[in-house]
């Protein structure tokens, strides 16, 4: 059958073949001026809600109108107009399906695009820019959150056709959990890695700590993360490892509070003894960038006393720590001795005794009498 038969038995008069075209003309027209309108209120917002979240993913969406399927939904409204036999009829509805979905499925793939993309740039402010590690995890996101709309509308699309998609469908879902199953270690490092960048608990550049490793971190891949050790070695770990350990990160260290102890004789008169948490007090406050919390006698021994002393560096530079610590030190060195304190622990005595040889006369009871066989060490005057 020709053309001709074709149209010839779909039995459309010509008024009404023009009031379909009629129809379908109005409807491109008003659903393109409708889209061109709402498009163009949306640039004219002001800065503040122009920049918000849904004002900027609707604009960037409408803007993947294809114009294809603009024309297609107008045919299709035109023809819904017509009295059509069963089987053109059912074409229309398919063909519905099909325009609409597509129309949908672009407007998805932009949407996860734009969204996924202000999340990152939102989530990096701040840091200088977006780092090859959200870089990576941007795209691989977006890669498969886009493939599903694609592969969700396919399957859809070939359910409405009337293929039977049930094994289909069951047979993906077995090889997808074999190939799961073969490949999980390194699913695991790569959802460990997304995690890394969506979570960021540690950046390139920045110096952490897990267990006995500590370092720079260098690079963090898709299943491993490259650390560079302070000796000069690079080490190379899991992701997934990674994080099943306690990681402590010290470059997003704000304050350091340091605790140490001095210790003195425990003959020390108490008057000198009271005087040292207030000198001490002195010493650390005349240091920029610190902050004195407090000096206490925390312990009294027949061995010595020790004062406890917590001060704070409000910078967390470990090099001005360091400097800061060794500073203060001296100075409570240099304040012991003004005070005539000793920080020379109790002087031990050591006594030493052999049994006594054989035949070698009984110690008296008195304690106070000492064999000389039995003494090898005592202190003078003993």
């Amino acid at each position: 059958m020709d053309i001709r038969g074709y149209i010839a038995s779909l039995n459309i008069t010509l008024p009404n073949a023009l009031f379909a075209l009629a129809l379908a003309v109005v409807s491109f027209l008003v659903i393109h001026g409708a889209l061109a309108l709402f498009r163009r209120r949306l640039d004219q917002l002001s800065d503040e809600w122009a920049h918000r979240p849904v004002a900027e993913i609707l604009r960037r969406t409408l803007a993947r109108t294809s114009n294809l399927v603009v024309f297609a939904t107008s045919i299709l409204i035109g023809l819904s107009a017509l009295d059509l036999p069963p089987p053109w009829n059912a074409r229309v509805s398919h063909l519905w399906f099909v325009t609409v979905g597509l129309q949908l499925a672009i407007y998805l793939h932009s949407a996860i695009k734009v969204t996924a993309k202000r999340y990152f740039l939102t989530h990096d402010r701040g840091h200088g820019g977006v780092d090859a590690q959200v870089t990576v995890a941007h795209t691989l996101i977006i890669w498969v959150l886009q493939t599903s709309v694609w592969v969700i509308f396919a399957l859809a699309l070939l359910a409405n056709l009337g293929v039977n998609i049930t094994t289909f469908v069951a047979s993906l879902g077995i090889g997808g959990i074999a190939i799961a199953l073969a490949v999980q270690n390194v699913l695991g490092d790569l959802f460990a890695s997304l995690s890394i960048a969506l979570d960021k608990p540690f950046e390139v550049g920045d110096f952490i700590a897990m267990g006995d490793i500590s370092g720079t971190v260098e690079k963090v891949g898709l299943k491993t993360t490259r650390i560079r050790a302070q000796s000069g070695e690079q080490i190379v770990i899991s992701n997934a490892e990674l994080l099943k350990n306690t990681v402590a990160n010290y470059k997003r260290m704000v304050t350091r509070r340091i605790v140490y102890n001095l210790r003195a004789h425990p003959d020390t008169p108490p008057a000198a003894a009271s005087r040292v948490p207030t000198a001490i007090a002195g010493i650390i406050g005349k240091h920029e960038k610190v902050r004195f919390d407090r000096a206490h006698l925390s312990k009294y021994t027949q061995d010595y006393i020790e004062y406890e002393i917590v001060y704070t560096m409000l910078d967390a530079d470990y090099d001005l720590f360091m400097n800061t610590q060794q500073a203060i030190i001296l100075a409570s060195m240099q304040m012991f001795a003004d005070l005539g304190i000793s920080t020379a622990p109790r002087a031990q005595q050591l006594l030493l005794q052999e049994a006594a040889e054989p035949g070698a006369a009984e110690l008296p009871n008195d304690p106070r009498a000492r064999h000389p066989a039995a003494l090898r060490s005592l202190p003078k005057g003993a």
